[in-house]
């Protein structure tokens, strides 16, 4: 058996910007990139297609409202930028430590994380007063390319934990999205039914399908 991990509301809590636009602008003109008038409106668009659970990353995204805008960046910029805007305050959930250190002595652990922002993820587990060794593997969807809770994310975490989709068991707080592992052939564990504080009784107890 394998257990991966949802990481933001599941085993850490995040500041986000109130305003994701304007937290951007203000890392784009920091760094010296023109910010259009419109930037809220152009922020707002679709710019790029996307076939159903596809992940884009937001740098992307941006580098292509900005473009739409008639401004030209550099792609290193762009993400540093994005990176930053979203790089807010990271608290660790009481239990999540004892909750993954039950897990690793089950098999191995991993991360399977929803989030569009490049090298957030694993910033994020390092910021935090998680055991990044505790992890096998850390999945974030915009380096798979796939969002939960399309199936395609759950094997992209299993495969990097060396198991079947139906030896995977997926822990996290969201119905929408980690709820997806039970639709996949994987097990869905969410915190509404067993918290972060039950998760290692229940995992002595449990069973793969």
């Amino acid at each position: 058996m394998a257990v991966s991990f949802d990481l933001f509301g599941t085993l850490v809590a995040v500041d986000r910007p109130a305003d994701p636009a304007g937290a951007v602008a203000r890392q784009l003109r920091d760094r010296g990139v023109a910010v259009p008038d419109d930037w809220a409106a152009a922020y707002r668009e679709a710019h790029v297609e996307l076939a159903p659970g596809r992940e884009l990353p937001l740098s992307d995204h941006v580098r292509a409202a900005l473009a739409s805008r008639g401004i030209d960046a550099d792609g290193e910029t762009v993400a540093g930028a994005v990176r930053a805007a979203f790089d807010g305050q990271v608290r660790t959930r009481d239990g999540a430590s004892a909750a993954v250190a039950a897990a690793a002595e089950r098999g191995p652990v991993g991360v399977l994380s929803n989030c569009s922002v490049s090298g957030l993820v694993e910033r994020t587990v390092e910021r935090s007063t998680l055991d990044p060794d505790e992890f096998d593997a850390v999945v974030a969807s915009v380096d798979c390319g796939w969002r939960k809770p399309d199936s395609r994310a759950f094997d992209a975490v299993a495969d990097a934990l060396g198991v079947e989709r139906s030896g995977l068991v997926h822990v996290g707080d969201d119905p929408a999205t980690d709820g997806g592992a039970d639709d996949c052939g994987a097990r869905g564990v969410l915190l509404s039914d067993v918290p972060l504080s039950a998760l290692p009784a229940h995992l002595e107890g449990s069973t793969c399908r």
